[in-house]
């Protein structure tokens, strides 16, 4: 009778986690769906709760319930992810009344990617050309869900400039690199609001919100006086889109070489 399979060793799947985050999350992706749940929960934490290190992540916020993973993808982005079991944007817990502002933390730990542009010496960056974006479910790689933090893409920083004066908190379309968003001028000076919920609106069930994607960045060069725009569409939107991430720029061609 053959023995039954024991589960891989802890040390076994943080040296997987190690080659793989080397790789990038395109080979993240395809190695396996929860790879960035792995590094977070058999990693980052623990060693955060035991050594008060932080593992493979740049950081981790144990009261803030959530981890920064620096990608190898790109010359500054990081990953906001929860320390909790999250899968994406659908999620009720997003919603949840008590849930965690990510995005708030998420456009903090945009001091990483300054930092990781100086590391490069490169310029830093104004707060219009730095952009978080989430991935709606059909188009995103990992089960757990992250944020993007990173450079904009200069043309979608240029085509964003005409909406830094629209009305507050009210929705605009427009088609923004070929791809149809609704857009919302939020003022300043805090970040006092969540994405997901201005996303979300009365459509709050998980299938609707599941086909939705998120990107955020400053009105101007100064958040805390231009105040932050809001890009949400969706697959269901004619001309819609359910990523984002073609706005950003993992290169960072706006921040010029010192």
């Amino acid at each position: 009778m053959p023995l039954p399979l024991r589960p891989p060793r802890r040390s076994f799947v943080l040296a997987a986690c190690a080659a793989l985050v080397a790789a990038g999350c395109s080979v993240l992706a395809a190695a396996d769906p929860n790879a960035l749940w792995q590094i977070v929960n058999f990693d980052c934490v623990p060693a955060a709760r035991t050594t008060g290190k932080t593992g493979l992540c740049a950081t981790v916020d144990l009261p803030g319930r959530y981890a920064l993973l620096k990608d190898r993808s790109g010359v500054a982005q990081h990953l906001l992810i929860p320390t909790d079991r999250i899968s994406g944007i659908e999620s009720p817990l997003v919603l949840a009344p008590n849930a965690p502002n990510y995005w708030a933390d998420a456009w903090d730990a945009r001091r990483y990617v300054e930092a990781a542009l100086k590391r490069a010496q490169r310029a830093p960056l104004p707060d219009d050309q730095i952009g978080l974006e989430i991935n709606s479910a059909m188009r995103r790689s990992q089960e757990q869900l992250h944020i993007h933090i990173d450079c904009m893409h200069p043309d979608a920083t240029a085509a964003l400039a005409r909406h830094r004066n629209d009305p507050p908190r009210a929705w605009t379309w427009d088609t923004i690199g070929g791809t149809r968003y609704r857009i919302m001028h939020v003022p300043g000076p805090d970040f006092d609001f969540n994405p997901f919920d201005l996303a979300a609106g009365p459509r709050t069930s998980p299938d609707l919100m599941a086909g939705q994607t998120i990107l955020v960045t400053g009105a101007g060069p100064s958040a805390t006086e231009a105040g932050w725009l809001v890009l949400d569409s969706s697959l269901d939107t004619d001309g819609g889109t359910g990523s984002a991430e073609t706005l950003l720029d993992h290169q960072c061609t706006a921040a010029a070489p010192l």
